[in-house]
């Protein structure tokens, strides 16, 4: 009977690749001298605390100031700038549009994605091209992407614009309220539907052959399917695209509306990051300005901390 008992030698480097009790414990990387970490996370520190902290702190500060506009000096007025920017109608109104531009921007920048990215999957032939087509557009900054935007609206040749007189309506993008409010909404979601669909067709793709075919047995609807199975594969996805969509139409539309409103903002809506510009270096009013984005960045906290406290219980990691 042959002897089929592994050597020590054999034995021992299997117990190392499976994490066994004999297997040595992992190295640890030592360093020389203990300065030495703190000198390769140095240049990230000082990006932080020089990018984000000090302005973050500089901001309070000058959010209980009342400043000269030419730095001549400036007046402690305690919290004199937060009542007044609370209590005006028009930054009321601007944070309500601000609200309904972000979540219309999300859904829709989230659902349009995630709909090509379920036909993206599905295509065999051509697929690389058409995946390249979609990829494309996240490649456009956001002022050049609002620059073509605007050449489709303009209101003597833009396609857009020629089309919706076609059937009796006069689009006035730039003038009109709602008309400029749609027109943000359609560009801001066209800039980042190409982002969510990288990140849905990776999750999509990822999904394992077996559980599809388990799936295509247990339910013949292909909506059961997505809706029973693949959606709950990808909340991790869809959660995390959820906050970075949010944040995107926060703050990262900013060049969009900035190209749209520019010279007129009177007319047009805005959003609160933009608000916080117009006052902050048109109107020289930094202390208003600086009160503005200290609210901002409080509503931006809170809305985090909601997010995971609730909707992160919803989602299952596997």
């Amino acid at each position: 009977m042959t002897d089929t008992t592994l050597s020590p030698g054999p034995a021992r480097r299997w117990l190392r690749r499976l994490g066994g009790a004999d297997a040595p414990p992992a190295k640890r990387v030592q360093f020389d001298r203990p300065l030495t970490p703190w000198l390769f996370l140095a240049p990230q520190l000082a990006v932080v605390v020089i990018f984000f902290y000090w302005p973050s702190v500089q901001a309070v500060t000058s959010s209980f100031y009342l400043e000269d506009p030419f730095g001549f000096g400036a007046s402690f007025v305690g919290l004199d700038n937060y009542r007044d920017t609370l209590a005006a109608r028009e930054y009321r109104g601007i944070a309500l549009f601000t609200a309904g531009f972000a979540a219309v921007v999300t859904a829709l920048a989230l659902g349009l994605g995630l709909l090509l990215a379920v036909k993206a999957d599905k295509v065999i032939r051509g697929a690389g091209a058409y995946k390249t087509a979609l990829i494309s557009v996240y490649a456009i900054a956001p002022p050049v992407a609002a620059l073509i935007g605007m050449m489709l609206f303009d209101m003597h040749v833009g396609p857009f614009t020629q089309a919706a007189a076609f059937f009796g309506y006069d689009l006035k993008v730039g003038i009109n309220y709602w008309d400029t409010a749609f027109a943000m909404v359609l560009i801001a979601v066209w800039k980042q539907i190409p982002y969510n669909f990288i990140f849905f067709l990776s999750g999509l793709q990822s999904v394992p052959v077996s559980v599809r075919e388990a799936a295509l047995i247990d339910a013949r609807s292909g909506w059961r399917r997505f809706w029973d199975v693949t959606l709950p594969l990808l909340a991790p996805t869809a959660f995390f695209l959820l906050i970075i969509n949010v944040t995107y139409a926060l703050f990262d539309t900013f060049g969009i509306i900035d190209v749209i409103v520019k010279d007129k903002p009177a007319n047009n809506p805005m959003t609160l990051v933009y608000k916080v510009y117009l006052d902050g270096f048109k109107g020289n009013d930094i202390g208003g300005s600086s009160a503005q984005s200290v609210i901002l960045m409080v509503l931006v906290a809170a809305l985090t901390v909601v997010q995971f406290r609730f909707l992160e219980r919803r989602v299952h990691y596997g």
